[in-house]
């Protein structure tokens, strides 16, 4: 497949294609003298740009194509040039300033960024949390608005000019332009001049953590870690395991490849270090280390699992009946821990290559305050969860979620329900990948605010209907307030089970129902709904009556998928912690 054709299946297709067609107007209207075209155009490629910031998915598919940020700026101000060449009556001077005012800032941009290299080779770059870093002898850093604007990003200064030179063709004189391109040439002279200082200021000296991060590990010699190599959105796969390490009792870290991850991990007490660079996170000094946690299948554990010495082992961040809980990249680890005998079976089915013997089930010991009850608390409303999984990652998957061919009926259904509360809790990825799935949660969204929600819910006190998107309250947190879960194939059934309370699944693809509940363990105890969601009051009237069939089945499933109550899973993961680093 072509990248322009991978491009067309893009969520962002729309978006590139209109600010493509934006610089092609902007550069034919500046060529001809079209002042009003010219105008809409640089409008439209302003709005593009800044929507671009937002989402840098877009602005990596235009890079793949051949068509950097840097290409763009220099096609909105050569479009500049045109009009005022074409349009204005100016003095060879203006002219002249006109041209060489952009070109300085282009080249300035070039030289900004130059510097900020520099100033990254003066030491690897490393951050750590909870370890103290009074006695670093490392560089000051630039300041973040600095580092926000520098290299290509610096041009961007230039959308000012389009507004000037409208202004400039209205007036007929190139002042305007002149002036505009003298600001943003002083602004960009500035971010020179600062990372210029911040980098002779930090020559000869570490400008990261690294040592400290060095010293703390030879002095501590810790023995487990938490290992997080996944982007910020994932972020949450590593926070669920934050409290049970820390629980241990032993000599911990938490070890990060990413910047934007490690400033959102949540608060934790175990000390956490993030090395970005592979090369730099190899040489570490790891011998200490008897074993490794490791929360999700990416490319960059290479870097831990070539550790000699150290046994690892894959933890994950949740059981499901998704092909994803059953990876074969799994096969790399030394032992792969489940909660339960629903996840020992589910590898025994898929055949992919994970012995019986490097199994564990040590139950889920995140869900130690998920409390368990079988109704309402008492002064309340009936509480509805709403929590459906993304839309994954294949395009065939169109039954992965039900947000996009269920979701608005399940939650208007919902809404119409006199004396129910609503809480929606997409996943955090959902709408990452496809249009129809950020529409479709952007409508329940509007659907929840019209009937009086609260669309960025913080906490979940009171009767409104809430939407939650942030880190708190969290999925857990829901799970306390909820007196009947909806949710889709996912590992969210699995531990709402801690609960016993009632559960809906969805079954957007219309399977049969001895099917579905073949294929999907976790259903083996839910009422199912059908894609019309014509069941939905029916299942709502009678777990809200209390007369809940499903009950026995509930208890049954729970010891399947999350393992006996006593030992704890608490207990069973700080025991087989214990036992490979004893």
């Amino acid at each position: 497949m072509s990248l322009f054709s991978k491009l067309r299946r893009q969520p962002e297709a729309g978006l590139i294609g209109a600010l493509l067609l934006s610089y092609a107007v902007l550069v034919l209207a500046g060529a001809l003298g079209w002042v009003v075209p010219f105008a809409v155009a640089g409008l439209a490629a302003a709005a593009g740009e800044l929507t671009l910031l937002r989402r840098p998915t877009g602005g990596v598919l235009l890079e793949k194509a051949g068509i950097s940020q840097l290409h763009r700026h220099l096609a909105r101000d050569l479009s500049v040039v045109l009009l005022i060449v074409t349009t204005v009556r100016s003095g060879p001077t203006a002219l002249v300033l006109v041209l060489l005012l952009p070109a300085a800032l282009l080249a300035l941009a070039l030289g900004t960024g130059v510097l900020a290299r520099l100033g990254e080779r003066g030491g690897a770059v490393a951050f750590v949390r909870n370890i103290d870093v009074a006695r670093s002898s490392g560089a000051p850093r630039p300041p973040a608005w600095a580092v926000a604007v520098e290299g290509e990003r610096l041009p961007l200064l230039n959308l000012l000019l389009v507004p000037a030179a409208v202004v400039a063709v209205l007036t007929d004189e190139a002042a305007p332009v002149v002036l505009t391109a003298a600001v943003t040439l002083a602004v960009g002279a500035l971010v020179a001049a600062v990372l210029a200082l911040s980098w002779l200021r930090g020559r000869g000296r570490s400008v990261s953590a690294l040592p400290v991060a060095q010293n703390w590990l030879a002095r501590e010699q810790p023995d487990l870690a938490l290992y997080f190599a996944g982007p910020v959105k994932d972020v949450y796969q590593a926070n669920m395991w934050l409290a049970p390490v820390e629980a241990t009792g032993r000599r911990a870290v938490v070890l990060m490849r990413q910047e934007e991850a490690f400033r959102a991990l949540a608060d934790t007490r175990v000390p956490v270090i993030c090395v970005p660079a592979g090369t730099d996170f190899m040489n570490l000094e790891l011998g200490s280390l008897r074993a490794a946690l490791y929360v999700a299948n990416v490319g960059a554990n290479i870097h831990l699992l070539r550790e000699p010495g150290v046994k690892h082992v894959f933890v994950g961040h949740g059981d499901s009946d998704k092909q994803a809980s059953v990876n074969p990249y799994s096969k790399v680890y030394d032992e792969v821990w489940v909660a339960g005998p629903a996840g020992r079976e589910r590898y025994a089915l898929a055949g992919v290559g994970v012995l019986d013997r490097d199994i564990v089930e040590i139950g889920r010991p995140q869900l130690a305050g998920v409390h368990t009850f079988g109704s309402a608390a008492t002064g309340r409303p009936f509480t509805v969860l709403y929590a459906p999984t993304w839309e994954g990652w294949l395009e065939e998957e169109v039954y992965h979620t039900s947000v996009v061919l269920m979701g608005e009926r399940i939650v208007a259904g919902l809404l119409a329900t006199p004396g129910v509360r609503v809480v929606y809790k997409p996943h955090p990825l959902t709408g990452s990948r496809s249009a129809k799935a950020r529409s479709a949660n952007d409508r329940i969204v509007r659907r929840i605010r019209d009937a009086g929600g609260q669309t960025d819910a913080t906490s979940l006190t009171g009767d409104a209907h809430l939407v939650v998107t942030g880190r708190t309250p969290g999925l857990f947190d829901c799970f306390n307030q909820t007196d009947l879960l909806v949710s889709d194939i996912s590992s969210v059934v699995s531990d709402f089970m801690q609960s016993q309370r009632p559960y809906v699944m969805a079954n957007p693809a219309g399977l049969p129902e001895d099917e579905f509940r073949r294929r999907y363990p976790t259903a083996r105890a839910a009422y199912l709904l059908g894609a019309d969601c014509g069941e939905l009051a029916k299942i709502v009237a009678v777990t809200r009556a209390g007369a809940d069939p499903m009950t026995e089945a509930r208890r049954e499933l729970k010891t399947y998928l999350l393992g006996p109550d006593e030992p704890s899973p608490m207990d069973r993961f700080r025991t087989e912690v214990d036992r490979l680093c004893g």
